[in-house]
């Protein structure tokens, strides 16, 4: 599918630190993320299905690309607030990070 330009620019991507990363009491797939965004976003709670290939100690102090303007999302009893994005690399999540120290809610151009 092709979109327009101006379409793709409704897509609020941003850069968020993982303060805190657990398990989801339940679920063998999610995990529970909160994201510092820096000031003008704040923190948000995400979720995410990577639990089978990430251990919550390997998330937490990464840096990585969120999308924040998504319709919030209930799931396993809490809401998502945004979306990881990740590569899918053969059917597996692979974590996207910048190689430069960048401030957080840094927006993806």
């Amino acid at each position: 599918m092709i979109i327009t330009h101006d379409e793709f620019d409704k897509v609020d991507i941003r850069m968020g630190k993982v303060v805190v990363c657990e398990s989801v009491e339940g679920s063998e797939k999610l995990l529970r993320l909160q994201v510092d965004f820096g000031e003008e976003v704040g923190e948000r709670q995400i979720l995410s299905g990577i639990a089978k290939y990430y251990k919550p100690e390997e998330v937490v102090g990464k840096t990585l690309p969120f999308v924040i303007n998504l319709e919030s999302r209930k799931m396993m009893g809490l809401e998502s607030q945004g979306m990881l994005v990740a590569v899918n690399a053969q059917g597996q999540p692979v974590l996207l990070q910048p190689d430069k120290e960048i401030p957080l809610g840094s927006k993806i151009c």
